[in-house]
């Protein structure tokens, strides 16, 4: 095996306010580090507080986002709940596909299915 799987990463232009965003959106929570002050330049880690979830680090970058993600982010979750905290919808679901495709403020898409009960 030539590699495993550590962890995901998104690029941001104001990476503080990103993390806090997903933070938000998904539950997680920052990661701290000990209680020890992380430089404000440095990336910011933010996990699953129940630890189920991959750790996402939200690296500062000096561009915008300008083409579709190659790689995205699948949640189960509320459409509706999602956009009124600031994600813009990319995709409504249809008869070729059964999820939505939203955006993060910066642009990052990710994919929504509805919960199953």
């Amino acid at each position: 095996m030539p590699a495993r799987f550590k962890d995901l990463a998104l690029d941001a232009r104001d990476h503080h306010a990103l993390a806090d965003w997903w933070c938000q959106a998904i539950g997680y929570v920052r990661r701290t580090n000990g209680g020890e002050e992380r430089p404000a330049e440095w990336p910011v880690p933010i996990e699953d507080p129940a630890g189920h979830g991959p750790l996402i680090w939200l690296n500062p970058v000096p561009e915008e986002k300008t083409v579709k993600n190659r790689m995205h982010l699948d949640v189960v979750g509320d459409t509706a709940e999602l956009l009124a905290l600031g994600a813009t919808l990319v995709r409504r679901r249809g008869d070729d596909i059964y999820w939505d495709v939203l955006a993060d403020p910066e642009g990052n898409e990710f994919c929504v299915f509805a919960p199953r009960d």
